[in-house]
C-alpha cells in the first residue's frame, strides 16, 4: 500500500513499534540537557508562509518536506546558497522519524494542521503550527490533548501576541483604562480568491495531490483550489474569518482574559459569492456574545469596522492593527502602566519565544489551548454564517446546545485512511 494511504497507527507499528521516540511523554529535546545546545528543526510545508517561518529559524532548520517538489527543490537550493544543507522529503512521516529533531514547524493548509501535529507530538517533537490552530472545533481539542498527554511545548503562529502594540492595547484593556468594556469590533477583509475556477484537470507531475488532499474529500484537482487557494473552500479553510480572523479574533480573547473561554452565543448574517467562485464568506457581520455581557463583531468589508481589533469601553476606545495603536481620548495611550496594573506575557520573538520554551518546558506566548480558544471563536462565527442562524455555545463543555445540525458542524469525517485519532 503507498504511504499516503496508510494510517499513522499503521504506520507506527510497522516501523517504529520498538523505538522509544514514539513515547513521547518520556522524550525531552535533546536541547533540554544543554542550554548552548542547538535547537534542530523540521519543517512541513515551505510555501509561502512556510518560507517566511524558515527565516526564524535559520540557524535550526536540518530537514524540509512538502508534497511539492518543485517547492521543495527551491527551498533546498535557497538554503544551500545560504550554507545550510537539508535532508528534503515528500511525507512528513518520513521526516518525523528523524530521531535528532527537537521540533517541527507546520506551515500547510489548515485541513492538515491536527494530523501533522498530533503526530509531531506522538513522535516526541514540539510544535510551531501555523495558524488557525485547527480546520474544526474537535480538532483543536484533540491537539492540545496531544500535547498535553506527550509533554509538548506547542506555539500556535499567532505572531501578533509578539508585537508589542498588541500587548500594549490589551494590557491597557485589561488594567481598566476603558472602564466596563462593552464592545469589540473585529475587521476582516474580504477575499482575494483569483476568480472563476475554469475546469478541473490532472494534478503537475511535481505535485502529489493525493497527499495534498489527506484527510480532506476527494475532489478533482484545479489549480484555483490548491496551495494558497486552499483558504476559500470549506473542505480545506475557513476563509478570511480564520484566516486574518485568527490573528484578530485572538487580540479581541487575550484583551478580554477569555484564552480559556470564548462565548455563549453567536449570530448573525453573511454573503457568499453569487456566481459561487469559493465558497467562503464575501462579506460577514457576526456578533459574539460572551457570559459578562461583552459582545465581539466581527465585520467583513463593514465600512464601519477597520480592519484590527476596536475596545470599545465606557471610558474611551483602543484601536490596534499592525503597526498602529490609537486611542479616543488621546490620554489613555499617554499615561504608562503603574506596577499595580496588569502585566501580560512578554515576547519580542515568536519563533524566539517558542525555541526559548523548548529549553525551559515553559508554556509559550500563543500556546495550544489559547490558539484553539480562539480559532473556536472563528469556526462558531463559519458555522452561523453558514446557517445563518444564532447558535448557542457552553464554552465549558465546548458543545454547541440545542441545534444538531450546528453541532455536527464541530467536526468534518476524515477520508480514508487518515483518522483523527485520540
Amino acid at each position: 500500500m503507498p504511504l499516503s494511504q496508510v494510517s499513522r497507527r499503521s504506520f507506527l507499528v510497522t516501523t517504529a513499534a520498538a523505538s522509544t521516540v514514539f513515547a513521547a511523554p518520556l522524550v525531552l529535546p535533546r536541547s533540554v540537557f544543554g542550554a548552548n545546545e542547538r535547537i534542530i528543526t523540521g519543517h512541513i510545508g515551505v510555501g509561502g508562509q512556510g518560507k517566511s517561518n524558515l527565516g526564524g529559524f535559520m540557524n535550526n532548520v536540518a530537514a524540509i518536506c512538502d508534497v511539492d517538489s518543485n517547492r521543495i527543490a527551491a527551498v533546498a537550493k535557497m538554503l544551500e546558497e545560504k550554507g545550510k544543507t537539508v535532508e528534503t522529503f515528500g511525507d512528513y512521516r518520513k521526516l518525523l522519524d528523524r530521531k535528532d529533531l527537537d521540533a517541527v514547524v507546520i506551515s500547510t493548509p489548515d485541513h492538515w494542521h491536527a494530523l501533522h501535529t498530533i503526530h509531531a507530538c506522538q513522535a516526541g517533537k514540539d510544535v510551531y503550527c501555523e495558524k488557525p490552530l485547527s480546520l474544526t472545533i474537535t480538532e483543536g481539542r484533540k491537539m492540545v490533548e496531544a500535547a498535553r498527554a506527550n509533554s509538548r511545548v506547542v506555539q500556535t503562529g499567532s505572531q501578533q501576541r509578539s508585537d508589542a502594540k498588541f500587548r500594549q492595547a490589551c494590557e491597557l484593556v485589561r488594567s481598566g483604562r476603558l472602564g466596563k468594556i462593552s464592545t469589540v469590533l473585529v475587521g476582516i477583509p474580504g477575499p482575494n480568491h483569483p476568480g472563476q475556477l475554469g475546469p478541473d484537470g490532472d494534478p503537475p507531475p511535481e505535485l502529489n495531490y493525493e497527499m495534498w488532499l489527506g484527510p480532506a474529500p476527494q475532489r478533482p484537482y484545479n489549480t484555483k483550489r490548491v496551495h494558497y487557494n486552499f483558504r476559500f473552500f470549506w473542505d480545506y479553510s475557513g476563509g478570511q474569518m480564520t484566516n486574518f480572523g485568527a490573528h484578530h479574533i485572538d487580540i479581541a480573547q487575550w484583551g478580554l482574559g477569555m484564552d480559556e473561554s470564548g462565548p455563549i452565543s453567536t449570530e448573525g448574517e453573511a454573503t457568499f459569492h453569487p456566481q459561487k467562485y469559493h465558497e467562503v464568506t464575501e462579506t460577514c457581520r457576526i456578533t459574539h456574545t460572551y457570559a459578562n455581557g461583552v459582545t465581539v463583531v466581527v465585520g467583513q468589508k463593514q465600512s464601519d469596522i477597520p480592519q484590527g481589533a476596536t475596545f470599545i469601553g465606557e471610558k474611551g476606545k483602543i484601536f490596534v492593527t499592525r503597526g498602529k495603536i490609537t486611542s479616543d481620548p488621546e490620554s489613555i495611550l499617554k499615561e504608562p502602566l503603574a506596577a499595580d496594573d496588569v502585566h501580560l506575557y512578554v515576547s519580542k520573538s515568536h519563533h524566539g519565544n517558542f525555541l526559548d520554551c523548548i529549553k525551559t518546558r515553559e508554556k509559550p506566548i500563543c500556546d495550544v489551548e489559547i490558539g484553539h480558544r480562539s480559532a473556536t471563536v472563528c469556526h462558531l462565527g463559519n458555522i452561523a454564517a453558514r446557517l445563518g442562524r444564532k447558535i448557542q455555545w457552553d464554552p465549558a463543555a465546548e458543545k454547541i446546545v440545542g441545534d444538531d445540525e450546528a453541532a455536527a458542524m464541530v467536526a468534518r469525517p476524515y477520508r480514508e485512511p487518515w483518522k483523527l485519532e485520540g
